[in-house]
């Protein structure tokens, strides 16, 4: 499948607002649930001890909120890449 110009415009600004997003946002807080849901995905080995207190004691295992913080280059990075991307589609022929 061949991308079209409206396709690499779209790309382009969600690259460049999500670059936005993380140059204003220093850290990201999961909810509990949403870390357990994360522990489960990548196999952690807390996980596994997880599922064993939660078997054993019937009520499910106190998981912590996790904290996320990205590095301070990857805004930039995204920034970039929509920019180009976004050039890129004005300079491709209109659709159709």
């Amino acid at each position: 499948m061949e991308l079209n110009r409206n396709q690499i415009f779209a790309a382009g600004i969600f690259f460049l607002l999500l670059g936005i997003q993380f140059r204003f946002v220093e850290q990201f807080v999961l909810t509990p649930h949403f870390t357990r849901l994360v522990v489960e995905l990548f196999s952690h080995p807390l996980a596994f001890a997880d599922g064993a207190t939660e078997a054993l004691t019937n009520k499910p295992p106190n998981v912590g909120s996790k904290t996320i913080r990205p590095p301070e280059w990857i805004g930039y990075a995204f920034l970039s890449l929509g920019a180009v991307l976004f050039l890129q589609s004005l300079t491709m022929k209109k659709p159709g």
